[in-house]
């Protein structure tokens, strides 16, 4: 029996960081759209706190539950995800033209959320029984492939953003498991092939591709979200305009308190503060990866990496679309953009990590 120690307490504390981070600038970024659509300017901040109690208590849970039981569990969770995901563009509930949540307007989830630490914690069982050696073999690698490919295709239907974060995930699991190279390149291709093709299906996808080349182009139209972005970072400067003092949140930029929350932490702390934000994502990496080394347990240490690696990818996917550097699509900054289930799961991912990193060597 494995003996558990203590939670690791610097990955703890670097997501109590983001977390206040995260509510400082919900506050400063929503409260004047929020005074204006709701009548208090509190609104949005208020909700998030609900959310990161709810959050908290779903990290607690996690923290104690058994890893064990968890395993077990991910066969009949992994069901669920894959009949929610279906039901999304039958049911689903439209919110700024996106169909992304199950619900109510005013009560409602989203089960991509959802999906991603459920996929990797199935995932990371699937590799772990397939075994290294079956792993090495074309006709396992196809079992993987297939595996590997239900769910961002299920997800890619409702958000690209969030399926190719799920997708580089589960990949980066692969290379961790010792899948040969010859297969990742195969698994990559296919990867790209099938973001290509998606992206030709929709065109309003091409037409995101066309403006981030140039945003410029069309500033006041599809442009109109990369451009008011790189307005609200430019304006910024080193230090910033200062805490509550953006420009850009006064209705000119877009979702500036969910998807594009860092471009306001660009304006109002400028690049220092930026930077910060950066700098705190890549120690959360770091300590993740740190904490899936020092796993013996090949279920556990796979768990812990894909976890890690999804929450990395998401946040250097944001602050990519929030810079420019990638096409505009909607996915949140982790810990810091306002959402329930996103910041729901998003703790309850960390209450496992935790929870993982009861089991480390010494």
């Amino acid at each position: 029996m494995e003996r558990r120690g203590p939670a690791d307490l610097l990955l703890f504390f670097i997501t109590l960081v983001l977390l206040a981070i995260g509510l400082v600038m919900v506050l400063s970024s929503s409260s004047y759209d929020a005074m204006l659509t709701n009548g208090d300017a509190l609104f949005y901040f208020k909700r998030q706190i609900i959310f990161m109690f709810a959050g908290f208590f779903a990290m607690f849970v996690m923290m104690n539950i058994k890893p064990e039981f968890v395993k077990n569990l991910a066969v009949p969770f992994m069901v669920a995800c894959i009949f929610m995901l279906i039901l999304v563009p039958f049911i689903g509930v439209e919110v700024n033209g996106a169909r992304r949540w199950l619900g109510t307007q005013s009560v409602r989830f989203a089960p991509a959320e959802v999906a991603k630490p459920v996929v990797i914690v199935f995932f990371a069982m699937w590799l772990t029984s397939l075994g290294r050696k079956n792993l090495q073999t074309f006709k396992g690698f196809l079992y993987t492939l297939v595996v590997l490919a239900v769910i961002p295709i299920l997800v890619v239907i409702e958000d690209l953003g969030t399926a190719i974060s799920i997708a580089g995930a589960l990949i980066c699991m692969m290379i961790v498991a010792e899948v040969p190279w010859r297969y990742l390149g195969g698994t990559v291709a296919i990867g790209l092939a099938g973001v290509v093709s998606m992206i030709a299906v929709k065109p309003y996808r091409i037409n995101r591709i066309l403006v981030w080349l140039d945003p410029f182009s069309d500033p006041l139209g599809n442009g109109y979200q990369a451009v008011q972005s790189l307005y609200a970072l430019g304006s910024g400067g080193l230090f910033g305009v200062g805490l509550g003092a953006s420009r850009q949140k006064l209705l000119h930029l877009p979702e500036r308190h969910t998807d594009f929350i860092f471009s306001i932490i660009g304006e109002e702390l400028g690049f220092v503060g930026a930077a910060f934000v950066i700098l705190l994502f890549a120690l959360f990496v770091w300590r993740g990866f740190y904490i899936a080394m020092h796993l013996d347990d090949k279920f556990k240490a796979l768990t812990a990496f894909g976890l890690t690696a999804v929450i990395g990818i998401q946040a250097m996917i944001n602050i990519g679309v929030a810079v420019g550097f990638l096409p505009v699509t909607g996915i949140t900054l982790p810990f810091i953009s306002y959402g329930g289930t996103s910041l729901v799961f998003m703790l309850a991912t960390v209450g496992f990590l935790l929870n993982m990193s009861r089991y480390m060597k010494r």
